[in-house]
């Protein structure tokens, strides 16, 4: 009998009275605002959802250890993707020396796709510089995980050079970087993806589908886009991820999650339990 586990590889956390999150502002609109665990416990039991894995929402470590103090108090958790600042190695390692003594660390993100930022220079290529090189070589042989996102082409060109360069790493390209689904434009996110997955450390994670899609959409819209992604990568390189609370946006969790569900509904029952869990266990070591 298939199992019924359905993990979310892809939920933030914010309580912005508390602490910073300097990319959400008014404009945001519903995401100007605190969203605790609390707030989506209502919606865990329709959705399905039987655990989650926390994905940092902020380049600082207060983010960070808000996470772990849910993720201990928490059944439903079973991991969380920390920060550490990927362009100072010294500092980065300092981290990593304390993450990899706590278990529910499981791997490393930085807002990477933010390059307007000062911070990052509006440099697409931010990632390969030498600085960062070094941290993720740090990161790869601390053995966590890095999730990367990338919302352009010239970041999708970046995996392949990054997995060439850590192949012990395991990789994961955030939201499958964000194809125009609104525009239903294929080219070149497809070429790019397919040069991606050719390194067996990369892997896909559908999520954030609905904020890439107009606000009418429907399963139908994501089915040629996550098929590709399947073909491309295979069901055991390929994982959901809610992206609560930014989905909020558009939908809200039941239905996005009925959605995820269904767009790999057309899989085989064994493609499906990679899909819907064993690919995160596996990516994430949960």
């Amino acid at each position: 009998m298939a199992s019924n586990e359905l993990i979310d590889t892809h939920q933030h956390l914010w309580v912005m009275s508390e602490r910073a999150y300097d990319w959400i502002e008014p404009a945001y609109g519903p995401l100007y605002d605190d969203f605790r665990p609390e707030r989506l416990a209502p919606e865990i039991p329709a959705s399905g959802v039987t655990g989650s894995v926390l994905v940092q929402a902020a380049d600082t470590f207060e983010d960070t250890f808000y996470m772990l103090d849910v993720a201990h108090r928490s059944d439903f958790v079973q991991g969380v993707v920390a920060y550490v600042p990927l362009d100072r190695a010294h500092e980065a390692s300092a981290a990593l020396n304390l993450y990899v003594q706590d278990p529910l660390i499981k791997g490393i993100r930085n807002l990477t796709h933010n390059y307007a930022d000062k911070k990052y220079e509006s440099d697409d290529k931010w990632i390969l510089r030498p600085a960062v090189q070094e941290t993720l070589s740090l990161v790869e042989k601390s053995g966590l995980s890095f999730d990367y996102v990338a919302v352009n082409a010239a970041h999708i060109e970046n995996v392949p050079v990054l997995a060439k360069n850590f192949p012990d790493l395991k990789i994961v390209i955030d939201h499958l970087a964000k194809p125009d689904i609104k525009g239903k434009v294929w080219e070149p996110w497809a070429s790019l993806m397919e040069a991606a997955a050719k390194y067996p450390n990369v892997y896909a994670k559908i999520s954030g589908l609905n904020t890439a899609s107009a606000p009418d959409w429907t399963v139908a819209d994501w089915q040629p886009y996550v098929d590709f992604i399947v073909a491309t990568y295979g069901a055991n390189r390929t994982m959901l991820g809610g992206d609560w609370p930014v989905i909020v946006l558009m939908n809200n969790y039941v239905d996005v999650w009925k959605a995820q569900v269904e767009v790999i509904s057309g899989f085989s029952a064994s493609d499906q339990e990679w899909i819907r869990h064993k690919t995160a266990q596996h990516f994430y070591n949960l």
